[in-house]
């Protein structure tokens, strides 16, 4: 979205080439010496540390940022192409935030109190408030300087995790970039090759923007930038305030997409994949807030589940689909990333760094995100297994404080999914973090065997379909109805034995004193099934009762819906929305515990199947080393 857009001339740009150029070339920066020696360890490329403390000195330094690019391939006069656009964006980066730092001395006070400082010098609080500006115009630049690098550097190689802040200077917007480009030259220095020059640069940025955030509540009058969207075409750059983008340029999603026709089974799973496509879309980006997040209803995590083969990838690739087609209609950006097993990283701290990464990638208020996190229950570990990596670990904790944690805000955006086969090897604080449960079971019916084969055998044939309504059993609101018509009654049999109980103490549910002691006895029965547990139902519940279909033809033209404001949408989702009965209640509770009490009996049979295997192991054992001494070959 363009709201607010501000434009910046390339004229306005132009005209700082001639500074960058120099501070491309040679600047002179004071910094601390602390322990690291100027001199680099033969062969490595890396700097002595010293254990005498020598804190307190500062020194100049000579930072020629050209010699040191130029150094990775000394045996050549020619720049490689990664070298020429390294030291180009650098020169690039350090014009255009200048001028961004420009576009904030307009807007706010700053370039009044530059103008009168000129005619003569300020004093009292004038004075004070034109330093504080200065150093905010300072902080901006070097926000902006990472940022370009972040964005228009691209690197496919693990970042290294030996990159060190810049000793920042926030006396003037100039000293600032002077701080920023002595950094990247230290963080550049010794690159073994071009790959490991732009790793080491993108990750001098995504250190910087790290450090500059943290500093950032020492600054006063950062209000304008707060606000600000700045977007020069020429580089593909975008800059929305001190939101950090997700670090690289859009590339145009590539996957095979699946239609809703080409799903056999998974009815109510296909369901709320098709309503939650259409869910994200009613995100409003001036408000950065959906209505279905207000009125209750949005999914914003979810846990898929099921056997080998019943379809969790094709699920993905129908929602990303979906999703991808209303972003185009609507002209929204769209963010879709999958993290996986090949994320978990052997260095300590990169695992939770890459998952924290991948969490923010999808968060992004500016776009319309799809985060998935396949085989969960390999990516993420039990915290109580100790055969689990390190990196395992890391990722759980990033998750678990990513999905409802103290600091999480659902916009409504975005949403994440995670699949696994075996869910029941998942942290169970972690998979109750999953707002919903979308139980992946495949075809199940004799008409679903006939359509999938059908579906997939093609036409190259001649063989007669016979006495079969082709995909009549897929019609999606009669299949979805039958299919929580099935959750009226509990499907686990430990489900089924508190149910049974409860009704005969009980009676049927009329009040909601009813369906508390009915939670109340489900909690008795599985210790898993907490507060959370219920939060999650409820808002089943919610989702149900917003379980209004939002017509087709709202997303066809992006005037008729996704483009009006927030409060029309909000009114015209809540003329569809319909009050939740009681039938609705009992079959979302029952959906829910039957997942916890599912992956509980599985769990508790695969502890089972261990312990029977260890004991028939034992018992070889020893009659293994019996024969050995009656052999006389036991000499233990």
């Amino acid at each position: 979205m363009d709201t607010g857009l501000t434009t910046i001339d390339e004229a306005d740009i132009e005209k700082h080439r001639a500074v960058a150029q120099g501070m491309v070339t040679r600047v002179i920066v004071m910094e601390d010496s602390g322990s690291r020696s100027s001199t680099a360890l033969a062969g490595t490329g890396r700097r002595f540390v010293s254990t005498v403390s020598t804190g307190s000195v500062r020194r100049t330094r000579e930072v020629e940022l050209t010699k040191t690019i130029e150094a990775v391939r000394a045996d050549d006069v020619l720049l490689s192409i990664l070298q020429h656009t390294l030291l180009f964006r650098a020169r690039r980066g350090i014009a255009v935030a200048l001028a961004i730092g420009e576009v904030f001395a307009q807007g706010s006070e700053l370039e009044s109190l530059q103008a009168k400082n000129s005619r003569s010098p300020l004093e009292g609080e004038e004075a004070s408030r034109f330093k504080r500006l200065l150093s905010a115009s300072a902080y901006v630049a070097a926000f902006s300087f990472a940022s370009y690098l972040l964005q228009t550097i691209e690197s496919d190689a693990e970042a290294p995790n030996d990159v060190e802040e810049p000793d920042f200077l926030f006396d003037t917007p100039q000293d600032a970039l002077k701080s920023m480009v002595a950094g990247l030259d230290a963080a550049i220095g010794g690159s073994k090759d071009d790959h490991d020059l732009m790793s080491r640069a993108r990750a001098f940025a995504r250190t910087a923007i790290e450090g500059l955030l943290s500093r950032k509540g020492r600054f006063d009058g950062l209000g304008p930038f707060e606000d600000a969207h700045i977007r020069i075409d020429q580089d593909d750059f975008t800059i929305d305030g001190f939101d950090v983008a997700p670090g690289q340029k859009r590339k145009p999603l590539v996957m095979t997409f699946k239609k809703p026709n080409e799903i056999v089974g998974n009815h109510i799973a296909k369901y709320q994949a098709m309503k939650l496509a259409k869910m994200l879309m009613a995100y409003d980006f001036d408000r950065q807030l959906n209505p279905f997040v207000d009125l209750g209803g949005f999914l914003f995590t979810f846990i898929g589940d099921g056997a080998p083969g019943t379809g969790k990838t094709i699920l993905i690739q129908m929602t990303a689909g979906l999703i991808n087609e209303y972003c185009r209609i609507a002209g929204y950006p769209f963010h879709y990333e999958n993290f996986g097993v090949d994320q978990i990283s052997s260095y300590q701290g990169k695992s939770g760094q890459n998952c924290k990464q991948f969490v923010n990638n999808v968060l992004n208020p500016r776009a319309i995100g799809f985060g998935t996190v396949d085989d969960i229950d390999q990516v993420a570990a039990k915290r109580s297994d100790d055969r689990a990596s390190a990196g395992q670990q890391e990722i759980t904790g990033v998750l678990m404080e990513s999905f409802a944690g103290a600091s999480t805000v659902v916009r409504g955006n975005c949403s994440f999914g995670m699949f696994s086969n075996y869910p029941e090897n998942v942290d169970d604080a972690l998979r109750q973090r999953a707002g919903a449960r979308w139980l992946v079971d495949g075809p199940q019916t004799r008409d679903d065997y006939i359509d999938i084969f059908v579906l997939l055998a093609g036409k190259n044939h001649k063989i007669p379909l016979g006495d079969h309504q082709l995909f009549d059993a897929q019609i999606i609101q009669r299949a979805v109805n039958t299919a929580y018509e099935q959750h009226s009654k509990p499907q686990e049999e430990g489900l089924q034995k508190v149910y049974e109980h409860y009704l005969g103490a009980h009676g049927e549910p009329r009040t909601m004193a009813d369906i508390g002691a009915y939670l109340h006895m489900i909690k008795e029965a599985e210790p898993r099934f907490t507060g959370r547990a219920i939060k999650n139902i409820t808002d089943a519940i919610k989702m149900r009762a917003m379980d209004i279909e939002l017509p087709d033809d709202w997303f066809e033209k992006p005037e008729t819906f996704m483009h009006k404001s927030y409060d029309d949408k909000k009114a015209m989702i809540e003329e569809l929305r319909g009050p939740f009965s009681m039938a609705m209640v009992m079959q979302e509770i029952n959906r829910y515990a039957d997942s916890e009490f599912r992956y509980s009996d599985r769990s508790d049979d695969a502890a089972v199947s261990t312990m029977i295997r260890d004991a028939r192991l034992r018992e070889r054992a020893v009659r293994e080393i019996e024969e050995m001494k009656k052999q006389g070959r036991w000499n233990a």
